[in-house]
C-alpha cells in the first residue's frame, strides 16, 4: 500500500511518499520512500508571522514541483499509487484549496483515491509510522495554533481532554521570542538562548498549575514576560538578559506542560485503562526540555513516552500520507466534492475551553 501525501495548511510546501511496511516484525510501521518540504519561513520572517496570502500564493507556484521532486525521490511513477492524501484542514483555507484541488487532480486523473486529511490526525498518528505506537495512547499535542490533551482509542477516535482557553503554546514562544528580538519562529532561537540563561532569574507565573482539569494558558504567561521587560533599566536588552528569560520562559512552560499532561493521564486511565504511551507531537514538541519533562512525567507514571523524529515534528507530507493510509486500510476515502475546511476539530463534541471554574 503506497500514498503520496501533501501538506499545504500552514507555511510549509511538502509532499512524500509512505509505504506500508508488511514485512514480518515491521508492527505495522511505514516506510517513507521520500518527504519534501518547502518552508516560507524566510517571506514570511520580515513580518514576525505567517501572512496567509503570501502562503497560499507561496504553495500554488511551486507544489508542482514539490510534488513531482517527491515521487522523483521515491522512484514511483503515479500509476504506482494505491490513493492521494492532502490535508483538508484546519489550516489557512487558501493554503489547504490549493493542496486540496492537486490532490484531487491526481486522484482524477489516475483514477485512484482521494483522501482528505485532518492535519490534527497526521500529527496525532506519526507515532504510529515511525514507532508502531499501538491504539489506546494519550496524544499531547503542541504546536503554533494548537495545545491540547487527547485520548487517540483509534482513527478517527478521539476524546479531547484538554486544551488552551487563550493563546497556543507555539504562539508563546514566538511572542516573547519577538519580545527579546530572537525572530521568527521563536521555538529553536529561545531553546538555544535558554541553554545560556539562569532559568531562577525571573519569577514568571505557572499558569493554571495544580488548578483543576488539564486545560492550558498562556496568554498570562506572555504578558508576564513583558513586564519583567518593562522592568529592566532603560536601554538595549543585554544579551544575558535575553538568555535569563529565554531560560526563565522555557521553564515555566516545560512546567505547566508537565503539570497538566500529569492531571490528563489520570483522566486517561480511567477512560482507556489499557493504554500504555504518552505520545508528544507538533512543532513545539522538538524543544528538548519538554521532551525531558514529559520524559520525567511519564516515567513516574508508568508511561512510555513516544515522540517523533525531530523532522517529523514540524508539518509535513510524511504523516499526511501515513494518516492516509490509516484511512485507506479501513475504507475511509473521500469523494471529490469533498470542501476544504479552515477549522476541523479533531473531537467535534467538546465543549467551548473557557476559564470557568478553573482559575478559583
Amino acid at each position: 500500500m503506497i500514498v503520496l501525501g501533501l501538506e499545504t495548511s500552514c507555511d510549509e510546501t511538502a509532499a512524500a511518499v509512505v509505504r506500508l511496511n508488511t514485512d514480518e516484525g515491521a508492527d505495522g510501521r511505514g516506510e517513507i520512500l521520500s518527504n519534501r518540504i518547502l518552508s516560507q519561513i524566510e517571506m514570511h520572517r520580515p513580518f514576525g508571522g505567517i501572512v496567509p496570502e503570501v502562503a497560499a500564493r507561496a504553495h500554488l507556484e511551486c507544489v508542482d514541483a514539490i510534488v513531482q521532486g517527491a515521487m522523483d525521490d521515491a522512484g514511483l511513477g503515479y500509476d504506482q499509487l494505491d490513493a492521494v492524501a492532502a490535508t483538508g484542514g484546519p489550516g489557512l483555507i487558501g493554503g489547504v484549496i490549493v493542496g486540496v484541488m492537486m490532490a484531487k487532480a491526481i486522484a482524477r486523473a489516475r483514477s485512484i483515491p482521494f483522501i482528505a486529511v485532518n492535519h490534527l490526525e497526521g500529527h496525532a498518528l506519526t507515532a504510529r509510522l515511525t514507532q508502531g505506537v499501538e491504539f489506546p495512547y494519550l496524544l499531547l499535542l503542541v504546536s503554533g495554533g494548537h495545545s491540547q490533551l487527547l485520548a487517540v482509542r483509534g482513527v478517527g477516535d478521539y476524546v479531547r481532554l484538554g486544551t488552551t482557553i487563550d493563546d497556543a503554546v507555539g504562539e508563546a514562544f514566538d511572542k516573547t521570542a519577538k519580545m527579546l528580538g530572537l525572530g521568527y519562529p521563536g521555538g529553536p532561537p529561545i531553546e538555544a538562548a535558554a541553554k545560556l540563561g539562569n532559568a531562577k532569574r525571573f519569577a514568571l507565573p505557572r499558569p493554571l498549575k495544580g488548578k483543576p482539569g488539564c486545560h492550558f494558558s498562556f496568554s498570562g504567561l506572555k504578558a508576564a514576560v513583558k513586564r519583567a521587560l518593562d522592568a529592566l533599566p532603560p536601554g538595549d536588552l543585554q544579551p544575558q538578559d535575553i538568555n535569563d528569560m529565554a531560560a526563565s520562559f522555557q521553564a515555566a512552560v516545560a512546567e505547566v506542560i508537565g503539570d497538566r499532561t500529569r492531571r490528563a493521564i489520570h483522566l486517561f486511565r480511567d477512560l482507556c485503562p489499557q493504554g500504555r504511551s504518552l505520545v508528544v507531537a507538533g512543532g513545539v514538541a522538538a524543544n528538548t526540555a519538554l521532551r525531558d519533562t514529559l520524559q520525567a512525567v511519564a516515567a513516574a507514571e508508568g508511561l512510555t513516552l513516544a515522540a517523533p523524529p525531530l523532522a517529523l515534528c514540524t508539518d509535513n507530507g510524511a504523516m499526511i500520507a501515513w494518516a492516509g493510509i490509516e484511512r485507506l486500510r479501513l475504507g475511509l476515502t473521500d469523494g471529490l466534492d469533498f470542501a476544504p475546511r479552515p477549522r476541523w476539530p479533531l473531537d467535534p463534541d467538546a465543549p467551548k475551553a473557557t476559564g470557568a471554574g478553573i482559575k478559583a
